[in-house]
């Protein structure tokens, strides 16, 4: 059996939000190309939101689902240790920083500042050396490791 060693803590989990953020995306975008269907009820969650993108419908549509294809391939590979998948979730972190500041600037101070510190920490997450380095260089995968409780192939002759 092969496992991943050393590989930095969290990077399941930001792995996993990835998917999580693309499967939002998706089903706002959803929602929003095919109005009225039962999927609707989800924008209970954020009714602000759904006021103001509700009336451009498919035209907002398309974003979320581009974001949502997006937010999938950085998963996929982040799972893979792929360096483009380390800079696919940089620029997405990062385009939320901005448009975090962007809040800020018309006055949602409080959800500007909260969107900052979410962003901002997780793009602090992508940019720690550890994070950084498990990504470096090309090398899409950490080094694989055998299970001492399998027998080496050498062992065998």
């Amino acid at each position: 059996m092969i496992t991943r060693k050393n590989s930095p803590s969290g990077m399941s989990a930001f792995g996993t939000f990835l998917f999580f953020g693309a499967i939002m995306a998706a089903l706002a975008g959803t929602t929003l190309f095919w109005p009225g269907t039962d999927l609707d009820r989800i924008w209970l969650l954020n009714p602000r939101a759904y006021n103001k993108l509700a009336p451009f419908g498919k035209a907002m549509a398309i974003p979320f689902l581009l974001l949502g294809v997006a937010l999938a391939v950085a998963g996929l590979g982040w799972f893979k240790r792929s360096p483009w998948a380390w800079r696919l979730a940089v620029g997405i972190i990062g385009t939320q920083v901005l448009g975090n500041f962007v809040n800020v600037f018309f006055g949602h101070l409080l959800a500007g500042a909260i969107g900052i510190s979410i962003a901002g920490t997780l793009l602090f997450y992508l940019f720690r050396p550890e994070v950084r380095k498990t990504f470096e260089n090309g090398s899409a995968r950490s080094a694989p490791v055998k299970n001492p409780a399998t027998k080496n192939e050498s062992s065998l002759k």
